[in-house]
């Protein structure tokens, strides 16, 4: 299969899993599985290690979140949202940044990465909204929003044009997840009051 196919197929399925996981419907993550998949090769074939190493640690993420997110379901089937205490945000927050710089040095030292730097920097970040996502936290929204108008500059100038124009829907898909989140974990936006 060609590079532009492997994209635009990885891409569709793609915008079906996180349209899902914004939904807060457990069959994203089976899709997200495949995703990952696909993108793992899309990313190889454009020396982005970072990010195709990124698709492996996002496979193990996923089987985490759906395990979780199965034991926590409402009476609809729809995952329930849990709070995220400031600690564990700042916790989970300066753990992306001793990562980014990690696997930066790593990638800028060993390999002819593109953009080591930012690459590992998104890659850490991403890791972290992944985990936030996992674990049921209305933050994933906020820092997928911040993540995915990063990689839409990314991918426009790596000419990764279907990817790039994939992630700047994700931005669209992350502030829907955000407005259904936010209104499953406060009774207040739910009811009107």
């Amino acid at each position: 299969m060609n590079a532009q196919t492997l994209e635009w197929i990885a891409a569709a399925v793609s915008v079906a899993a996180v349209w899902l996981a914004a939904r807060r419907h457990l069959l994203g993550w089976p899709l997200g599985l495949v995703s990952v998949a696909l993108y793992a090769g899309v990313f190889i074939q454009a020396r982005l290690y970072s990010d195709a190493l990124l698709q492996g640690a996002f496979a193990g993420f996923i089987g985490y979140g759906w395990w979780r997110w199965k034991a926590h379901l409402d009476g609809d089937g729809l995952v329930q949202v849990a709070p995220l205490a400031g600690r564990a945000m700042l916790r989970d927050l300066a753990c992306g940044v001793v990562l980014a710089v990690a696997l930066g040095m790593v990638m800028h030292t060993f390999t002819d990465a593109a953009l080591p730097w930012l690459d590992a920097a998104l890659t850490a970040f991403s890791l972290v909204a992944q985990w936030w996502q996992a674990r049921r936290h209305v933050a994933a929204w906020w820092l997928w929003i911040v993540v995915d108008v990063i990689y839409t500059g990314l991918y426009l100038y790596k000419s990764l044009d279907v990817t790039a124009a994939l992630y700047l829907g994700f931005v669209g898909l992350a502030v829907l997840g955000l407005r259904h989140w936010r209104r499953a974990g406060d009774p207040a936006l739910t009811t009107g009051v």
